[in-house]
């Protein structure tokens, strides 16, 4: 004879509980597709509804109440793109301090239970910690300098 469990099983065909745990995304589900359905209305609405006498002035570009000056299609030159890559880099790597930050000060607090308890585990976790920071901040200068040099600062 077969167990109870093994012959209410059939392959292919499913049981209770994975009906139970897609029934548990059913109002996830309504939600999307309300959203989707709001969504759509309200744009569709716009759009019927807006006003839609197009004037010269109207299909001009906006540049911030100034008159446009010049081909819209004008090339940036490469400098903006490098400064505005260098700014993103930097940016993220800042970024890195503040879980770093965190998980220092965590082991900072595990450091002074270990000592009231005579085990100094956590003081080794948070010198490595600190060399490891250190590490990080020496990259992140040299990286800092070399695109100095090399003069990618110079706006002209």
């Amino acid at each position: 004879m077969q167990p109870q469990s093994a012959i209410s099983f059939v392959p292919g065909r499913p049981n209770s509980d994975q009906f139970t745990d897609l029934h548990s995304f059913l109002p996830l589900l309504v939600l999307i597709v309300v959203g989707v359905l709001l969504a759509a209305i309200i744009v569709l609405l716009s759009w019927v509804l807006g006003p839609k006498r197009s004037t010269l002035e109207k299909l001009s570009p906006y540049e911030c109440g100034v008159e446009p000056v010049g081909n819209a299609r004008e090339r940036f030159p490469v400098k903006y793109y490098l400064i505005a890559m260098l700014f993103i880099v930097f940016d993220i790597e800042t970024v890195f301090l503040y879980p770093w930050a965190v998980s220092f000060r965590s082991a900072a607090a595990g450091l002074i239970k270990s000592t009231a308890s005579g085990v100094g585990q956590f003081h080794l976790t948070g010198q490595y910690m600190l060399g490891e920071m250190v590490v990080f901040i020496l990259i992140l200068f040299v990286g800092y300098i070399y695109v100095w040099k090399k003069g990618a600062f110079e706006w002209e």
